[in-house]
């Protein structure tokens, strides 16, 4: 139960922030809204065994779709649990927005950058005037009646550059954003590994339900056969007629239980289908059954080690916390002085003939002496976003710990449970036909036989379940550990 819950919170977390973390940077970069308001579907129940809550893809929001589809087609697809992973990382819509996140923080980049590079511009100018210099005070020189002079015209073609070439503030905003983006593409790569994640879940997820299909016919075959034989045994007088109605009513449930495994399974085909981006009514089959693999042992300290290393999740909370660095470094910036240059170079005259070269050079230092409390507040924010983002850092180095302690303990739990269901299915089977050939030998009722049956179900359904709860517990120590997308097969008992 503990591995549903600790991954149930892990990729709902995961969805509502992922996307949401690189808009908290640099000003201008917006992140898409999340989709909240999706119920979890409700799983059906079809053996007498207690159904465990399972994480749908229904609660990641927009990890749960694909935003790029592709095209229906008649064959039948081969997919493995690599090709299914492959499909996702191409076609998730979740990923596909993050991956649009590192076009909105390289945009905001160059538009900081743009700052602190020259501007240069050009233009032409041809015109026609006609001006009073009494307006500009110019007296009438002699010779003139009227103060208007003109028309006359002025030809003027040149180039102009602005350059800032001392900008603390400018200077650290652009190296802000540029880590910004290293924390994007770090986000990025942490969307990957929830990808794979969720399409792995839901690949699993898959498996378990053709499993309890086929164990459900297998079952409804057995109590189809046992009720036959009731009736063979009641034509020639050795059961009683209730034995008879017990092994009918034993024989539709389990019918029922088939019909209920079958819609369950096909539902499951539709959601791994969209989130790997398959049209839902395209025909697949799966290739890989995942079989029970005992994980190699792992040493903590390295692997704790590594995960600092490589999980992007924590890397990006590191680039974080360097951006937030970055801020109070640009916020202290704004007091300081800035120093520019700017002129223009070109021809000037009434016509071509006439053109002279003319030219305008200057250059100039601000500096801010009283701007009202502003850069005083401005350092008091980025310092407090600074002091947010350490904070945020040491909280995730300590459930970095958590969850990989957490994720190894699942694993090392469900192998003793995978362990303990297989010999309950041993036992059940054998308990099964000792009831059967004390039924055939007249010994007991079918009553027994039922209740055999039952236990069977129970034993099949735990190992099945069991089965499931390891590799996904196998999954979370891979996405804990920040090696999911390069580990999936490894991990999963593959090579």
């Amino acid at each position: 139960m503990r591995t549903y819950v600790v991954l149930f919170s892990l990729v709902c977390l995961l969805a509502d922030n992922s996307l949401s973390q690189t808009s908290q940077q640099v000003p201008g970069t917006a992140a898409p809204g999340n989709s909240s308001d999706q119920q979890t579907p409700q799983t059906t129940t079809i053996t007498s065994a207690p159904a465990t809550p399972q994480p749908s893809s229904q609660s990641l929001g927009v990890f749960s779709g694909g935003g790029r589809v592709d095209k229906l087609v008649p064959q039948v697809l081969d997919i493995s649990i690599i090709d299914a992973i492959d499909r996702g990382i191409r076609h998730n819509l979740g990923l596909l927005l993050s991956q649009e996140q590192t076009q909105t923080a390289r945009a905001a980049y160059r538009r900081a950058l743009s700052s602190l590079l020259p501007n240069i511009s050009g233009r032409v100018n041809d015109s026609v005037q006609q001006i009073n210099l009494a307006a500009f005070g110019i007296p009438l020189p002699a010779g003139l009646s009227s103060p208007v002079v003109g028309p006359f015209n002025v030809f003027d073609a040149r180039a102009a550059l602005t350059e800032t070439f001392l900008d603390f503030n400018a200077l650290n905003r652009v190296r802000q954003s540029a880590e910004n983006e290293k924390t994007v593409r770090f986000t990025v790569q942490d969307a990957r590994e929830l990808v794979v994640l969720v399409v792995g879940n839901e690949y699993l997820l898959t498996i378990a339900s053709a499993a309890r299909l086929d164990t459900a016919k297998a079952q409804f075959n057995t109590a189809e056969t046992i009720f036959r034989q009731t009736q063979d045994l009641k034509n020639a007088g050795v059961a009683a007629g209730i034995d008879v109605l017990r092994a009918q009513v034993q024989m539709q449930t389990q019918q029922q239980r088939v019909l209920a495994a079958d819609q369950q399974y096909q539902q499951q085909r539709m959601v791994l289908a969209r989130v790997i981006g398959l049209p839902v009514a395209q025909q697949y089959r799966l290739t890989d059954t995942v079989p029970y693999a005992p994980l190699p042992e792992l040493n903590l300290k390295e692997e704790l080690e590594h995960a600092y290393t490589q999980r992007p999740e924590y890397l990006a909370a590191e680039s974080r916390t360097r951006v937030a660095e970055l801020g109070v470094k640009a916020a202290k910036g704004e007091a300081l002085p800035t120093a520019s240059v700017n002129g223009d170079w070109g021809y000037l005259g009434q016509s071509f003939p006439t053109l002279e070269n003319t030219y305008t050079l200057a250059a100039g230092v601000r500096i801010p002496i009283f701007q009202g409390g502003k850069v005083r507040a401005d350092v008091a924010q980025a310092e407090s976003d600074l002091h947010s983002a350490q904070l945020q850092l040491e909280d995730l180095h300590n459930r970095v710990e958590q969850e990989v302690r957490s994720a190894l303990l699942d694993v090392k739990t469900s192998d003793q449970q995978v362990a303990v269901a297989r010999q309950s299915i041993n036992l059940s089977n054998e308990q099964l036909k000792q009831s059967q050939d004390r039924f055939q030998a007249g010994v007991s009722g079918t009553l027994e036989v039922v209740q055999a049956q039952e236990a069977v179900a129970t034993s099949n359904e735990q190992y099945i379940q069991s089965l499931y709860v390891n590799n996904v517990a196998k999954l979370t120590l891979a996405r804990a550990l920040g090696v999911a997308e390069k580990q999936v097969k490894a991990f999963l008992g593959g090579k």
